[in-house]
C-alpha cells in the first residue's frame, strides 16, 4: 500500500474533541507525578547531602514492586465487572489515593540521619507506586478502547500527549521553585510545599476521565468472558482469582513479537534518556555555569520548558505524518531528529555562550514527542491483533506490561545513573572544584548513552509488522466474528 492510500475514519469511530481533552487530563496527572518523582529526588542529594548512589537506589527499588503490581492491576482491571465499568472506579479512587501519598512523602522531618531519610523515602515510595499503579494502569487501558480506528487512535494519543506535555513545560522549573529564597527557607522546605500543590492538582484533574468517559468495549469483554467460560465477577473475587491466573495472560502477551518490539523501542528511547537524566542538570550547573546552582537551575528549567513547548508542534506534525507515511516511518523521523539533538549538545553546552544550551532542546523533544504519541497508538493495534488470536480483550494487561517494561528499565536506569555519576568522580562537597575529567565524563554520558539507545530502537521497530492495511484487516475479522455484539 502506497503512502497516499489509507482508510478513512468512519464518523462513529471519531472521539469528540472534549472527550480527547478529558482523556488527556489523565496524561497530565500521569506525567506530572512521574516527572516530580524523578525531578524532585535531587533534593535528597543537593538539599540533604545523600550519596548519589543511594538516591539512585531510591528511584529504582520501589519500581521493582511494579514487576508484580502493574500486570496484576492490568488483569484486575480487565476482569472487574461493576456498574461503573472495568476502569473508571480504579481511576477515580487511584487519583485521590496517589495525591495523598505523594504530598505526605515529601514532608521530610528536619535533622535526621542519612539512613532515616533513605528508609522514610523508600517505604513511602513503595506505597506511592501502589497508588500510582491503581490510577495509571486502568487509565492507559481506557485509552486503548475509546476507538477501534487506526488513525483516530493516533489523533487521540496526539491530544493526550499534547496535554501531557504541559507537565514537561512546568516540571523543569521544579528545582528552581524548590530552591527559591523568596518562597522557601531551603530546598527541603520547598519540596514539601511544592508536593502539596502538585497533589491538589492531581485530585482535581485526575478524577475527570473516571467521571466523564465511557468504556467502549466493556460489553464485548463481558461477552467474550462468557464465551470463554468465565462468569462476571465482583472486584473482590477477581482479586483472589487474579493471583492464580494472570500469569498465563502475562506469558501470552510477552510472546507476541510485535508487542515485544514496541516494548524494546520504548525501553531504549525512554530509558536511554533516563539513565543520564540527572546528568543534564549537573552538566548545566557545574560545566556551563561553573557550579552556580541558582543560574543552572533556571537555565535547566528554560531548556526543559522549551523542549516541552516544542513538543506541542511536534505532536501536530506527527498526527499529520502518520496517515500519509505510517506510524513506523514517523517513528524513524522523530527519533532520528532527536539523535541529532543529542550530538548537538557537545557544541552548544558552552560556558562562553550559555544561551546556546537551548538549541538542542527542540530537537531532542522529537524523541519523546514521537514516542508517546506513536507507541500507545501502536499498542492499541496490538490489542486488536491479540483479541483475534485469543478471543479476549486485554487492554489492561498489555498496557500494564508495556509500562512495566518501561518502569523496570527506568528502575535500573535510575540506579545506574547514580553509580554512573559516582563513576565520573563527582562529589557534591567539592562544589565548584569538580575536576576536568569529571566534567568531561559527565558530558560524554549525557550525549552518547541516549544517542546509541535511540539508534538501536530504530532497528527494533524496523521489523514491526502491523501496518495500516494489516490493522484494517484485523478489525474486519474481529467485527465479523463478533456479529452484532
Amino acid at each position: 500500500m502506497s503512502h497516499s492510500e489509507h482508510f478513512e475514519t468512519a464518523p462513529e469511530d471519531r472521539i469528540p474533541f472534549i472527550q480527547k481533552v478529558i482523556f488527556g487530563a489523565g496524561a497530565f496527572v500521569n506525567n506530572i507525578l512521574a516527572y516530580a518523582m524523578g525531578g524532585m529526588v535531587i533534593v535528597l542529594n543537593l538539599g540533604l547531602g545523600m550519596n548519589p548512589a543511594l538516591v539512585g537506589l531510591l528511584g529504582a527499588l520501589p519500581r521493582l514492586t511494579d514487576a508484580l503490581t502493574d500486570p496484576l492491576m492490568g488483569y484486575i482491571s480487565d476482569n472487574t465487572r461493576t456498574r461503573w465499568g472495568r476502569r473508571r472506579p480504579y481511576i477515580f479512587c487511584g487519583a485521590i489515593a496517589v495525591a495523598i501519598v505523594f504530598a505526605m512523602l515529601w514532608q521530610l522531618p528536619a535533622g535526621m540521619s542519612e539512613a532515616f531519610y533513605f528508609w522514610w523515602f523508600l517505604s513511602g515510595s513503595i506505597i506511592f507506586y501502589l497508588a500510582y499503579t491503581m490510577f495509571a494502569t486502568p487509565w492507559v487501558a481506557l485509552g486503548y478502547e475509546l476507538t477501534p480506528d487506526y488513525h483516530e487512535r493516533t489523533r487521540l494519543m496526539g491530544v493526550q500527549n499534547f496535554i501531557g506535555q504541559l507537565a514537561y513545560v512546568i516540571g523543569p522549573y521544579f528545582l528552581a521553585i524548590m530552591n527559591s529564597k523568596l518562597l522557601f527557607d531551603n530546598m527541603v522546605e520547598g519540596a514539601a510545599g511544592l508536593s502539596i500543590a502538585i497533589a491538589l492538582s492531581v485530585v482535581v484533574i485526575g478524577v475527570l476521565p473516571a467521571i466523564f468517559l465511557r468504556e467502549r468495549f466493556v460489553a464485548i469483554a463481558a461477552t467474550e468472558a462468557q464465551q470463554n467460560g468465565t462468569e462476571p465477577e465482583s472486584a473482590g473475587s477477581v482479586m483472589m482469582r487474579a493471583i492464580r491466573e494472570f500469569f498465563a495472560g502475562f506469558a501470552t502477551s510477552l510472546k507476541f513479537k510485535p508487542f515485544l518490539k514496541l516494548c524494546a523501542a520504548t525501553f531504549l528511547v525512554f530509558n536511554g534518556f533516563m539513565l543520564i537524566a540527572a546528568f543534564q542538570t549537573y552538566v548545566i550547573i557545574y560545566y556551563v555555569f561553573g557550579g552556580d546552582t541558582d543560574q543552572g537551575a533556571v537555565w535547566a528549567g528554560h531548556a526543559g520548558a522549551l523542549g516541552g513547548f516544542s513538543t506541542f508542534f511536534i505532536i501536530a506534525l506527527i498526527t499529520w505524518l502518520c496517515p500519509k507515511y505510517g506510524k513506523r516511518r514517523a517513528f524513524y523521523v522523530t527519533t532520528g531528529i532527536s539523535m541529532f539533538g543529542y550530538l548537538l549538545k557537545w557544541f552548544c553546552y558552552n560556558p562562553e555562550t550559555p544561551w546556546m544550551l537551548l538549541l538542542p532542546a527542540p530537537l531532542i523533544a522529537f524523541g519523546f514527542g514521537g514516542l508517546f504519541t506513536l507507541m500507545p497508538a501502536m499498542v492499541a493495534d496490538v490489542v486488536d491483533a491479540d483479541e483475534l488470536n485469543t478471543n479476549e480483550r486485554r487492554e489492561g494487561m498489555y498496557g500494564s506490561i508495556f509500562w512495566w517494561v518501561v518502569k523496570l528499565g527506568m528502575a535500573a536506569a535510575l540506579a545506574g545513573g547514580g553509580f554512573l555519576l559516582n563513576a565520573t568522580g563527582f562529589d557534591v562537597a567539592l562544589g565548584t572544584a569538580q575536576s576536568a575529567d569529571t566534567l568531561f565524563l559527565m558530558r560524554i554520558f549525557d550525549i552518547f548513552v541516549p544517542f546509541f539507545a535511540s539508534a538501536i530502537a530504530i532497528w527494533a521497530v524496523a521489523s514491526y509488522t502491523i501496518t495500516e492495511e494489516k490493522a484494517h484487516e484485523i478489525r474486519m475479522q474481529l467485527e465479523a466474528r463478533r456479529g452484532t455484539v
